[in-house]
């Protein structure tokens, strides 16, 4: 699959049994959350609406880790239920989680400074422990084991009833509830008391102070004293926790919010702290949304007609959306991505059902893929485009040829000349050059692999 991709064929006529063919809309899901990645990546500084919201919210980038998550839930239960054996699917399912947390540490710990630094290696004081592929590797082997538990449940006919596949899946649907449970019962059960920490940016008029951050409450969902980065500062530790969250663009850090900017004369102090957006305790409650990724691919593999599945689909994505917006402006849960609320679960989640529900009527039914081809080309080669595109190790390998200063390089060239100069706009000419220099470019390349016939799985 790339990180996420499993290569499964999966039945998606309804006439009988003849040549099964791929679920494109699979791919073409899991390209555009990749491409979302890049875009919301590259171009989210100059947007905000684009980059993450810097608390409470839900901006497009937002989007992109639970996609991401529901998408690899698809992938499970497509992948596995073409492994009778359970010894050797669990043998796959840990194998494949042990590649993730190695990319994921080479990628995000601090190995990698591309593409702007050209340099490697990371301090093992500050190294990263968490990161997006750690929290696929979580989500992934949890689901994937539980898919092996239950794997007898495939075999079955599914009964006629409304509810039916709900029971027969019921663990999965137990083991999310129990998720829901310890998370909510951890979040607004756990003491936070007064903490500190040392200032380690060097912009800052505090380098090297010690700052107090005032506590002692339970239950909060605010920046500086909630559970999720309590526990990861216990356990992870401070020194291991990503330094530029995205709370540094709130009201209360910066006149420039939601751009980044310098702080506030009287910004509290833990607008300078590091916290991990993709910590234990959100890691955790992110399980849910691949177990509603699984239950999707269960609907596809169970349910033999299109609108069936479109009906359970598009259903169960609307309760979603719905319930979670209800939760957020009746402030019993807000929609917080850096705590992986219950109602950031639900709105993600729903809209990730409708959202591919939309891409299988395209492309799986009406077969209307012409359009939708480079995004299916990425997203069979996913772990590529996300390396290179994503993490910019092919825009660091091509930072490394300059000319005179390390800035004056191919890329910042067309991305000035071609781009910034001709729309007379930084904003304008930023967001062009991802689309077409990034985006399209690497839907390109994918396109020519998968002629090819080349792709790189874990």
């Amino acid at each position: 699959m790339a990180e996420i991709k499993l290569n499964d064929d999966v039945d998606v006529a309804a006439p009988p049994p003849r040549k099964k063919n791929r679920v494109a809309s699979v791919d073409v899901f899991r390209g555009l959350t990749v491409a979302l990645m890049i875009l919301v990546d590259d171009a989210g500084g100059e947007w905000p609406a684009i980059g993450h919201a810097p608390w409470n919210g839900c901006n497009l980038a937002d989007f992109v880790m639970p996609f991401f998550l529901f998408i690899v839930g698809i992938a499970i239960a497509l992948a596995l239920k073409r492994i009778p054996d359970r010894r050797v699917a669990t043998k796959k399912v840990i194998l494949r989680t042990l590649k993730l947390i190695f990319w994921g540490l080479l990628l995000q710990g601090g190995f990698s400074h591309a593409p702007d630094k050209l340099s490697y290696g990371v301090d093992m004081k500050s190294i990263r422990w968490c990161g997006i592929l750690q929290r696929i590797a979580l989500a992934y082997f949890i689901v994937g084991m539980l898919e092996i538990a239950t794997q007898g449940a495939q075999a079955k006919e599914l009964p006629p009833a409304h509810f039916s596949i709900y029971k027969l899946y019921f663990w999965h649907w137990l083991v999310g509830a129990c998720v829901l449970i310890v998370y909510l019962a951890v979040i607004y059960g756990t003491y936070v008391p007064t903490w500190q920490f040392t200032v380690h940016n060097t912009d800052s008029p505090d380098y090297g102070k010690i700052l107090t951050v005032a506590c002692d409450v339970r239950g909060k969902v605010d920046p500086p004293c909630n559970a999720v980065g309590y526990i990861d500062r216990q356990v992870l530790g401070i020194n291991h926790m990503y330094p530029h969250p995205a709370w540094k663009r709130a009201k209360a850090c910066t006149k420039r919010s939601p751009y980044e900017g310098p702080f506030k004369k009287d910004a509290p102090s833990w607008c300078w702290a590091p916290f991990e957006p993709e910590g234990i305790l959100s890691s955790i409650s992110a399980i849910l949304s691949t177990i509603i990724g699984v239950h999707f691919g269960h609907v596809l593999i169970q349910m033999k007609d299109h609108l069936s599945r479109l009906t359970h689909w598009i259903l169960m994505g609307l309760g979603l959306v719905v319930f979670g917006i209800i939760l957020h402006f009746t402030d019993a849960i807000p929609l917080n991505k850096q705590l992986y609320t219950f109602s950031y679960v639900c709105v993600t989640s729903g809209a990730a059902a409708l959202v591919f529900s939309f891409f299988y009527i395209m492309v799986d039914i009406w077969r209307f893929k012409y359009p939708f081809m480079p995004l299916e080309w990425i997203g069979m080669n996913a772990m590529l485009v996300y390396v290179m595109a994503a993490e910019g190790i092919f825009a660091g390998f091509i930072n490394g040829w300059y000319y005179d200063d390390p800035h004056n390089t191919l890329i910042y060239w067309i991305k000035k000349h071609i781009f910034i100069n001709v729309w007379h706009s930084t904003r304008v000419g930023i967001l062009l050059y991802v689309i077409f220099a990034e985006i399209l470019f690497w839907g390109m390349v994918s396109g020519i692999l998968h002629w090819l016939g080349i792709y790189w799985k874990l």
